[in-house]
């Protein structure tokens, strides 16, 4: 058996696991029960034991949420929303490369081989 769920008289129900620790908390008001609809946008989050490159330490996090002065959910907010903006596209795909007829109709509407000359810069370009 993984583990025992107890009811107390006050309606807190706490699941025990294998090793006699308190693993979560279930109801803590008597004849209250959580719906779909409250759990619907929750995940389960676990921390990590050690420090690494897939997880952090509770006390990591909350060294973290002190240090930027919120609590431990909104660094972990903060975390993921940097995340995605270094990991995820901010813009929308576009149709892929241009087509070679593209191509053609931009070539023939700037004029082709004509010298262009620089008349200033933002950059040094005077040779060292």
């Amino acid at each position: 058996m993984r583990g025992a769920d107890k009811e107390k008289d006050d309606g807190l129900i706490i699941r025990l696991d294998v090793k006699g620790r308190y693993g979560y908390l279930i109801d803590i008001h008597k004849g209250f029960r959580m719906t779909a609809r409250t759990t619907i946008n929750q995940i389960a989050f676990r921390y990590r034991s050690v420090d690494s490159t897939t997880g952090v330490t509770r006390e990591t996090a909350k060294r973290l949420a002190e240090y930027l002065g919120v609590d431990e959910t909104q660094a972990i907010h903060r975390a993921l929303h940097e995340l995605a903006i270094r990991v995820l596209p901010q813009y929308e795909a576009d149709d892929g490369p241009l087509t070679p007829g593209q191509v053609r109709q931009i070539k023939k509407r700037v004029p082709q081989g004509e010298k262009r000359s620089v008349k200033s810069s933002l950059f040094d370009t005077e040779k060292a």
